[in-house]
């Protein structure tokens, strides 16, 4: 069997690594979807498909992680032809791994196997709560793997999040 795990990773954090670590060790192999493909430079998709797909491959061979596969998927906005946009992208799946409800129902619909992952300390493992913590200056280098740290810290990730939180309006 091989496992489709699908998210956006911005950014890739320890809860994904961990999840994927999971996932190779019972299946053997993984295909990692970068969802929202097209976006980047706003606060929720703040890092480019490339920057996410740099980020992954430097945490997953970090960890001696080989045998994974990663694919950039773009938006289709078109909720029932969604599955078969990810089936014609991505290398040949058996079960599709989303804890999102509409991703999950999706796939449900479209006759495919489903698995609802495990999170590992969601509440500190978010991506949501990481942005946040960048933006504010609080500290977050712990929250994610050493080198997708470094990528942040090489992109200068840290400084375009805390510009993309500011406005031009005078009555914010």
């Amino acid at each position: 069997m091989r496992p489709l795990l699908i998210g956006r990773f911005q950014p890739f954090h320890n809860g994904h690594m961990w999840l994927a670590r999971k996932i190779v060790n019972e299946y053997g192999s993984i295909i990692i979807g970068i969802g929202s493909a097209q976006e980047s430079h706003t606060l929720v998709n703040p890092f480019t498909a490339g920057e996410r797909q740099y980020m992954i491959q430097m945490a997953m061979e970090a960890d001696s992680i080989h045998d994974y596969y990663l694919v950039p998927i773009e938006d289709l906005y078109r909720n029932s032809l969604w599955v078969s946009h990810i089936v014609s992208l991505t290398p040949p799946f058996d079960i599709a791994v989303s804890a999102n409800p509409l991703v999950k129902r999706l796939f449900l619909e479209a006759g495919k196997n489903v698995m609802e992952p495990e999170m590992k300390s969601r509440e500190h493992y978010s991506g949501r709560e990481i942005r946040k913590r960048i933006i504010e200056g609080k500290k977050w280098d712990d929250l994610v793997p050493d080198q997708v740290h470094r990528v942040i810290l090489e992109i200068d990730g840290v400084k375009r999040l805390q510009d993309l939180s500011k406005t031009d309006e005078v009555n914010k």
